[in-house]
């Protein structure tokens, strides 16, 4: 199981969920004002803000890394594979990336991506992404969580240093089988590791330029920064 993997499957205890839906409306606001008819999301996760633009008209596609959250985007009958960016074919009006996917690369790996994304744009097409500020992962994001169900048991505990804020995930699932009656638990263990970016590093792109950026309050003051580009 990757790192990611093991993200989809705890994603659910992290309690994010309206966060997330706070993003989805945030974008989906800022692509009111084009006029898109294809879309690819570039971190799709299980697929809830392609949902939301299939039902305003537009075709879309998803990838993600995490093999996990690609199965669960197909068993809704969504177009959604587990391949990196860089191999998807097509072109289209609007790429996004939504939730902290660019903090999840360093700078080189970020260069190559934002590469790929401008190839796979139309002319005048429009990325969206948003990053984590650095109080966004210093006073945000830092610390230690946990959370658990019947079955399940999550620990998070997060340091941010040198502009790295590195996660540890600690999941406990209870085993499903007749034979488990001692409530046998399974352990995963994994650590995530996600940087932070500053502004300039998106200002001197060769294939997007940046045409506007908002500061926005997700979680607390100014955590969150929306990127928005056109295609050079």
């Amino acid at each position: 199981m990757t790192n990611l993997d093991l993200y989809a499957k705890a994603e659910h205890l992290l309690g994010i969920e309206e966060a997330t839906e706070a993003l989805y409306d945030l974008y989906r606001s800022e692509l009111d004002d084009y006029n898109i008819k294809t879309l690819l999301d570039v971190g799709c996760g299980r697929g809830g803000f392609m949902q939301r633009m299939i039902s305003d008209g537009v075709t879309c596609r998803g990838v993600d890394l995490s093999s996990v959250m690609v199965e669960e985007c197909k068993q809704q009958g969504l177009d959604a594979e587990c391949i990196d960016v860089s191999e998807v074919q097509g072109k289209y009006d609007a790429v996004v990336s939504i939730f902290d996917v660019l903090n999840f690369l360093n700078e080189e790996e970020l260069v190559k991506f934002l590469d790929a994304v401008a190839q796979r744009l139309n002319d005048d097409g429009i990325f969206i992404a948003d990053i984590n500020t650095r109080y966004g992962f210093s006073d945000v994001a830092e610390g230690t969580m946990s959370n658990d169900t019947d079955k399940e048991f999550l620990v998070v505990d997060a340091a941010f240093e040198n502009d790295e804020l590195h996660t540890k995930f600690t999941l406990f699932q209870k085993e499903n089988s007749e034979k488990n009656q001692d409530n046998m638990y399974k352990k995963y263990q994994d650590t995530i590791v996600q940087y932070f970016h500053k502004i300039k590093t998106f200002q001197n792109l060769s294939g997007l330029k940046l045409i506007d950026k908002q500061t926005f309050s997700l979680y607390d003051t100014e955590d969150k920064t929306l990127l928005i580009f056109k295609k050079r």
